[in-house]
């Protein structure tokens, strides 16, 4: 590969590609672009001169910068000195934080995705929530970066966040404890005898994670167990290698993902290995709407090879590559270079990832009135070159008899998690039809 690539949200980065910084390209621009240019030096002195008052040549020339890039799409940006070392820490170890991956939306800050376990998760914020106040200084109007430098601070310092949640009749407070957010989280677990893998986020370490992950399962189930739970739901993303490489572990052969930039030459496939390290018991990925990007390969390649069931809702439908561009030693352009396709040739741009299984989360009693935050909520998101459906895009609405139990009734059930709680059900029955079909499979092999 000649460039690193990242699939990320906003607490993500992958590794620099380095690009020249003057590039034929330069000896395209035709006379009225100079025109175009002529007029933003005329902009830039008239405000230096004629504004109510001084602002200096910096101030006005990241403005034309930010202006730029937000005209193009909601993932490109530019990361200047602070905010290029922040990228770096989230990416190589931990920061002192909320736990948040947030985006901003008409000048208010609001949250895409909660990391499990952290200070955010444990005081109940969720996707959709929009955060107005840290410590009663307002923060809507202000920069995405200028929020989120507020939020970091200490482990074990205090802040207070006032949250609008739609659907709640007023604002509400809640104050949180920093701690110290730990990328990637690989946690594991075997229950009923299925192994439980729930990866939040993919950073270096995300594959290994996994593979320790699976390996740790077999020994606490005494062998191999009915089968596994990838977990991706809330996960926003991160690097491409890792999304590619965990989709591997469960494949044996074919394309996983293949990603195509500006030009038509410019295409890059991405294939399997022989070896599943989950020795082709079933397995199940969970996803709903904050699963992104990385998590989103991850899915449709396992989902369209038939290696896996995908379970619970649509996903967010990030289905573009950035490229980290360093323009000195601390400032970088972060940049749409591609989209993404999962094997089949689909663009998951808007649509997202269709699952096999819809499963609703009942036992979040929120569930119906929360709002379902998507790529395509936000504004200047790439169009999707083939239309998506309505089809695909909206629910029908028919009510699933499955699905009838409220979040009370599951409550007293001891079902604090209904999702999980149904894929743990289907495992159990592939599983069994599985052992009960291996002997017979023995036999036939042996004549």
């Amino acid at each position: 590969m000649t460039k690193k690539n990242i699939l990320a949200s906003l607490a993500l980065v992958g590794s620099v590609a380095l690009i020249p910084a003057a590039t034929s390209s330069f000896a395209a621009v035709d006379v009225s672009t100079y025109r175009e240019l002529d007029q933003f030096m005329s902009v830039f002195e008239r405000v230096r001169s004629e504004y109510v008052e001084q602002v200096d040549d910096k101030t006005l020339l990241r403005g034309a910068i930010d202006g730029m890039l937000n005209a193009l799409d909601p993932h490109s940006s530019y990361l200047d000195d602070k905010g290029f070392k922040a990228l770096m820490t989230t990416t190589e170890g931990n920061y002192g934080g909320l736990g948040l991956s947030v985006t901003m939306e008409d000048g208010a800050v609001k949250v895409m995705s909660v990391t499990e376990d952290s200070p955010a998760f444990k005081v109940g914020l969720k996707t959709g929530d929009y955060l107005t106040h840290l410590n009663g200084k307002l923060i809507y109007g202000g920069t995405l970066d200028e929020a989120v430098d507020q939020m970091r601070g200490p482990a074990g310092s205090n802040v207070k966040v006032t949250v609008v949640r739609p659907g709640r009749d007023k604002p509400f407070d809640v104050s949180i404890t920093r701690a110290n957010i730990e990328l990637p989280v690989v946690k594991w677990e075997v229950k009923d005898r299925v192994g439980i893998i729930n990866v939040n986020s993919f950073n270096r370490t995300t594959t290994d994670n996994v593979l320790a992950a699976i390996s740790g399962i077999e020994k606490s189930a005494g062998g191999p167990p009915l089968g596994y739970i990838l977990d991706l739901r809330s996960n926003p993303g991160g690097l491409l290698d890792q999304a590619v490489s965990l989709s591997d572990t469960f494949l044996e052969r074919g394309e996983i993902v293949s990603q195509r930039g500006r030009k038509k030459s410019e295409i890059e496939r991405y294939h399997a290995q022989p070896g599943d390290a989950a020795r082709g018991l079933p397995v199940i990925v969970l996803v709903d709407a904050g699963s992104a990007s990385a998590a989103e390969i991850v899915a449709g390649a396992l989902q369209e090879h038939h290696r896996a069931l995908v379970m619970g809702e649509r996903t967010f439908g990030k289905g573009s590559v950035q490229t980290l561009l360093p323009l000195s030693q601390s400032t970088a352009l972060r940049l749409t270079t591609a989209r993404y396709f999962t094997p089949s040739g689909k663009s998951v741009q808007e649509g997202g990832i269709t699952p096999d299984i819809a499963v609703p989360q009942l036992s979040d009693p929120d569930y119906k009135d929360k709002p379902k935050f998507r790529e395509s909520d936000l504004r200047r998101h790439l169009i999707n070159e083939i239309k998506v459906g309505d089809e695909v895009v909206q629910d029908d609405g028919k009510p699933d008899p499955r699905f009838a139990a409220t979040a009370e009734e599951l409550k007293k059930k001891g079902i604090t998690d209904f999702q999980l709680h149904y894929a743990l059900q289907t495992i159990a029955r592939l599983g069994k039809v599985q052992q009960a079909a291996r002997p017979s499979a023995v036999k036939a092999g042996t004549r």
